[in-house]
């Protein structure tokens, strides 16, 4: 058995439960609402997020009966972003299926997003606790601004490493970060908890989001969901792009460039781009960023007592490392 699929086995019965509480608890009025969000939310996704804040609340000896139901808010919060991320990048594609917005067109993706991040706050005003909803809502701000930092870059060659990471942090570690912390904060554990939990889900973030921007470069778009070369296609530049790009030779940076500043490039083309880009080390510094963050975020779980959950916590950073889709 691989490691995803034992992950999978010791996390059954939670992500069933986690299913369940993602349709029980959008209550939508219009029927149309239900069917986008049901598009989106049920068209192949991890169910990462909401994951890591079941195993993390019990990892702080959680045992209430709210955990499920609260742990929907991520799920809710990345489809929210999925919607309007494929809507601005003009996405065909979202996990192998068509970007809502080409189904239900361009208005009705961006008002149920609207709706998704909405549902999340409501469900975290359900808790009465301050410091929860406060986070809640500073991540969705985080997660606007970094869509927007990347709105703002795009297609830009200058686009630095620092600005990559701090789209990066924005966009996806502060929903694993939040994920993480708020179970601590849920689950009465001390600040100490807290604190390594959210460093936790910080570095888990990063760099799960490293590995997907790196599978653009290594496989094809029929196990990735989407077109080939589709963050260039989409004018993302990440970092094994930024990185090879600093390295290359005059010649091939220029080249390299009109293959990325034009967005109806040919497979050939981005054949060869994906070769320069291994030959400069672009790809092997992306993979080897994301490795330490792995390396600190399995330092983050050190302080926690040996238990099955720690272990799946374990299994999972080492997972987001060496995944292949």
């Amino acid at each position: 058995m691989d490691l995803k699929q034992r992950i999978l086995a010791l996390v059954s019965d939670d992500l069933d439960d986690i299913e369940k509480a993602l349709t029980d608890n959008l209550h939508p009025n219009l029927e149309l609402v239900s069917r986008v969000a049901n598009h989106i939310l049920f068209s192949g996704g991890k169910r990462l997020r909401p994951l890591l804040m079941v195993l993390s609340a019990r990892l702080c000896g959680y045992n209430g009966d709210y955990d499920k139901t609260f742990s929907v808010i991520f799920e809710y919060l990345h489809a929210a972003t999925l919607l309007h991320d494929d809507l601005v990048d003009d996405a065909s594609l979202r996990r192998g299926v068509p970007a809502a917005h080409t189904v239900f067109g361009n208005e009705t993706a961006v008002l149920v997003g609207d709706f998704l991040l909405a549902r999340g706050l409501s469900i975290a005003a359900d808790t009465s606790e301050p410091r929860i909803i406060k986070i809640i809502s500073e991540i969705t701000e985080n997660m606007s601004q970094g869509e927007i930092h990347q709105l703002d870059r795009k297609g830009k060659l200058d686009l630095s490493e620092s600005e990559y990471m701090d789209i990066i942090r924005s966009k996806t570690a502060v929903l694993f970060q939040g994920a993480c912390r708020i179970s601590a904060i849920l689950a009465g554990a001390s600040p100490e908890k807290e604190s390594h939990l959210a460093r936790y889900g910080y570095h888990l973030g990063m760099a799960f989001q490293m590995v997907d921007d790196l599978l653009d470069y290594s496989f094809d778009s029929i196990k990735l969901g989407k077109n080939v070369g589709a963050d260039l296609r989409e004018g993302k530049l990440t970092l094994p792009v930024i990185n090879a790009l600093t390295k290359a030779r005059a010649d091939d940076r220029e080249l390299m460039q009109s293959i990325i500043q034009n967005p109806g490039f040919t497979e050939k083309e981005f054949a060869w781009l994906t070769e320069k880009i291994a030959n400069y080390g672009g790809i092997r510094y992306a993979r080897e960023t994301a490795s330490n963050h792995i390396k600190n975020a399995c330092k983050a779980l050190a302080s926690f007592p040996s238990s099955p959950t720690k272990d799946i916590l374990g299994d999972i950073a080492t997972y987001a490392l060496e995944r292949k889709h």
